[in-house]
């Protein structure tokens, strides 16, 4: 039995096998000085890497090339002026400094997808706001839009104003005079990937509000890279 211990602990340090499975056994980092980090994704802690099975290949979800457009169609690397575009390690910088460097109060990682796609799986410490709850031509309602921008973006409603004012300056194209922007967090938007227009709609909708842009950045990558790659999911 201690040969046999001795073996098996042999095997599980060269990377041979783990849960019974065999894997090729290189080590797959995000990065070449970064394995992991650590979240919070339903007020518990979640550990974000790589699958270590150097034959894993792509979750059957992601593996279709041919969605039709529209709505499918491919989205551009620039979405809006001022809007900065990023990868999967900019997006794990992001999950890093809220989790793990006291910006808790100031990033927000949204996932703008549907309930049913969220269901499969998402990014660990990322929340769900799906797209069509910031857009009225969905249905979202006014009281809806406020409780976001208010309760979960920390946006104030300006000194004076309320759900009337801010449903008429929605209607006419200008809150500027509504919304203070000044504490709002910065939010880092996803949906399904580069074919997707549902983050894309989020964020064109925040900034018809009058969110700063610069406080906007979009992973366009999405659930699709993030799938290609390999980096750890988490069920809502």
């Amino acid at each position: 039995m201690k040969l046999k211990s001795l073996l098996l602990t042999a095997a599980l340090a060269t990377g041979l096998v783990a849960g019974g499975t065999a894997l090729a056994g290189k080590p797959v980092g995000i990065t070449p000085d970064l394995m992991s980090i650590t979240v919070k994704h339903n007020g518990k802690p979640f550990e974000i890497k790589r699958n270590q099975d150097n034959k894993a290949t792509v979750d059957p979800a992601f593996a279709k090339t041919s969605r039709p457009c529209p709505p499918f169609c491919i989205q551009p690397i620039k979405l809006a002026p001022g809007v900065e575009t990023l990868g999967e390690v900019e997006v794990i910088h992001y999950l890093d400094e809220k989790y793990n460097k006291g910006k808790d109060d100031e990033i927000l990682v949204v996932d703008s997808r549907t309930p049913d796609w969220v269901a499969k799986g998402t990014i660990p410490g990322a929340i769900n706001i799906p797209w069509t709850k910031l857009n009225p031509k969905k249905g979202a309602t006014t009281d809806g839009i406020i409780k976001i921008m208010t309760e979960q973006f920390n946006v104030k409603l300006a000194k004076g104003a309320d759900a009337f004012a801010v449903d008429e300056a929605i209607a006419a194209g200008d809150t500027s005079k509504v919304f203070d922007f000044s504490n709002a967090k910065t939010l880092v938007m996803f949906c399904n990937g580069m074919w997707c227009g549902q983050s894309p709609n989020n964020i064109k909708n925040l900034l018809k509000f009058g969110y700063p842009a610069e406080k906007i950045k979009w992973y366009r990558g999405g659930m699709q890279d993030w799938h290609i790659l390999g980096l750890s999911t988490a069920k809502p």
